[in-house]
């Protein structure tokens, strides 16, 4: 079975009350197995658009993601999120086929 990943772009702007988001979003994250793989960090936008943080997270299945995404506690926590941010997120299933 494939795994589940979210893709996010994020500008936050207002990093202090963005931290009670990254607090309170740690229980929904931990309850469905997810993992960062990417979380800030340097980058190159060589082509389209970006924003000033991109985050990665790995879901052990596409539905654990998408299960995360729906679940009470992430809900929560997106509304501490909403005044202080502007994201786009992608839920997306990983590719478990063969490779070139």
């Amino acid at each position: 079975m494939a795994k589940g990943y979210w893709i996010g772009r994020v500008d936050v702007a207002d990093p202090e009350q963005y931290k009670l988001y990254v607090a309170a979003n740690a229980e929904a994250f931990k309850t469905y197995g997810a993992k960062f793989l990417v979380r800030g960090g340097a980058f190159e936008n060589p082509e389209g658009h970006s924003r000033s943080r991109n985050v990665v997270l790995e879901f052990p299945t596409y539905q654990a993601a998408l299960d995360c995404w729906h679940s009470p506690p992430y809900q929560a926590a997106i509304k501490l999120r909403e005044a202080v941010s502007t994201i786009d997120l992608v839920v997306i299933e990983g590719y478990d086929g063969p490779q070139p």
